[in-house]
């Protein structure tokens, strides 16, 4: 976050959402005894002053945030990784505090510390800090969940490509990119967010235009088969965020053309379950002129005109999308076309200049956690009773069934399967269920065991699904 003033306002925000119910403390590190959990702001923001004390450092907060995609951390783990990532920053024996906040879509942190050392009185090095903090952050997501950038690199460089632009776009799909080494035009440097993973010389690039005829009639067939199972209307998507993102001066100055991405459920769908990765080739944003297909399994690039011409397997259109919007609508748990259906009439009744078509949501099976379950669940019964909260909607399809939306958890669920039928029925019709006597000690049993019991429904019905059945009895066999 931008540097601030000695006062460290960034302790006021984070204190203001902690009171407004959206914010929770979950670390306080390195401060004396007698500042902890229960001290107000003010002693906070007193002590953080009191060691800055440097005439030459006139704005010594250090305020950072993580933030995770959507709900793919829990607080418990963002608090781990904030921890960790202020040890790898040079801060780790700076007092910090570490606030969950959960106004958004996605789980973060912030962080507030001060930029002056405790110990020396001096200002702590932040030079280059913005790519030091990419760097800290992938050591720690190495060392907690043994993801290495270094690893996922070295496992692309053994893939068979036959051009150089194949490369490029192998490294691209996979958040690295290229550039010229500016010291020695025969290297070539390989990136992750701005920062060097690695120098490579042109001679260690292996092109290979071998074919592997059996391996290219299989993915043919896949495409043959799966294009039936699944939508292959393509349409746009298009990325503002870098112009929404620029303060309001510089808006005035430049606007940075959109981010273009093709996108269809089939694709998805192939590379969920094949490791089959389809990358349409387009110009200036105009209709997509050719594609690259990436098997994953076998480490190998094609051309896409190699396997299929790309009009025989998709059909264009000129529909477009906001990416963030694609983004929350992919993570959707989508079971059905029942369930597609139930949220796409609530989003067109919602939100009717998106111009959203059927398409564009995909199906999506990934169960959601326990935690978002229980989240979803406690708001839904909250809302019943209060009908106040701006984030849950209760809809009704054409076959008389309750639903509930979540919008910010990202949650779609029968009513019933959700809080049970007794509450169901008091919704609906608080009289017949009056009238309605049930055995309480079966009632609490489907309680307990609900999430178990979604966990383990429909979900032999997916082909996708039944396809990775298959590979793995033949792998057992």
């Amino acid at each position: 976050m931008k540097p601030a003033g000695p006062n460290f306002p960034g302790v006021n925000y984070n204190e203001k959402k902690i009171d407004k119910g959206k914010g929770e403390l979950m670390l306080m590190k390195n401060f004396p005894s007698f500042i902890n959990e229960s001290s107000g702001k003010e002693e906070v923001k007193s002590y953080l002053a009191s060691v800055s004390k440097n005439e030459k450092v006139r704005k010594p907060q250090f305020h950072a945030a993580l933030s995770t995609k959507f709900r793919e951390h829990s607080k418990e783990e963002m608090t781990k990784v904030a921890e960790k990532f202020m040890d790898e920053m040079g801060y780790g024996s700076q007092p910090f505090i570490v606030v969950f906040h959960s106004d958004t879509e996605n789980n973060h942190v912030h962080i507030v510390s001060t930029r002056v050392d405790k110990s020396t009185g001096k200002k702590i090095n932040d030079s280059y800090e913005k790519l030091k903090s990419q760097a800290a952050l992938s050591k720690v997501l190495e060392k907690i969940y043994g993801f290495s950038n270094g690893e996922n690199l070295n496992k692309l460089l053994n893939y068979r490509i036959s051009s150089l632009q194949q490369l490029e776009i192998l490294l691209k799909r996979n958040g690295f990119s290229l550039a010229q080494n500016k010291r020695d035009e025969t290297k070539l440097n390989i990136l992750k967010n701005g920062v060097l993973e690695k120098t490579i010389s042109g001679n260690q690039i292996v092109f290979d235009n071998r074919k592997n005829e059996s391996r290219t009639k299989q993915i043919k067939a896949i495409l043959s088969k799966y294009k039936e199972l699944y939508s292959c209307h393509v349409f746009k998507v298009e990325d503002h965020r870098k112009n929404e993102a620029m303060l309001a001066d510089e808006k005035h100055d430049k606007y940075l053309e959109p981010k273009i991405e093709f996108e269809s459920e089939l694709q998805k769908k192939l590379k969920d379950i094949f490791g089959i990765d389809l990358i349409f080739h387009h110009k200036d944003g105009q209709a997509p002129f050719g594609y690259s297909l990436i098997d994953n399994k076998e480490q190998k690039m094609y051309k896409g005109s190699e396997i299929m011409k790309m009009k025989e397997v998709f059909e264009f259109t000129s529909e477009k999308i906001d990416k963030r919007l694609f983004e929350r609508l992919k993570d959707f748990n989508i079971r059905d076309q029942k369930t597609k259906g139930v949220l796409l009439d609530f989003l067109k009744a919602r939100y009717p200049e998106n111009g959203l078509k059927e398409f564009m949501l995909f199906e999506n099976r990934k169960l959601k956690s326990k935690e978002i379950f229980d989240a979803a669940r406690t708001h839904v019964k909250e809302y019943l009773k209060s009908q106040n909260n701006a984030d849950v909607s209760i809809v009704r399809s054409d076959d008389g069934k309750y639903y509930a939306i979540h919008s910010r958890l990202h949650y779609i669920g029968e009513l019933e399967k959700l809080i049970g039928i007794k509450e169901v029925q008091n919704f609906v019709s608080p009289s017949a269920a009056n009238a309605i006597q049930k055995d309480e000690g079966l009632v609490k049993i489907f309680d307990e065991f609900l999430f178990d019991m979604m966990h383990s429904s429909a979900a032999s019905k997916d082909p996708a699904e039944e396809e990775l059945k298959k590979k793995k009895k033949r792998k057992s066999r």
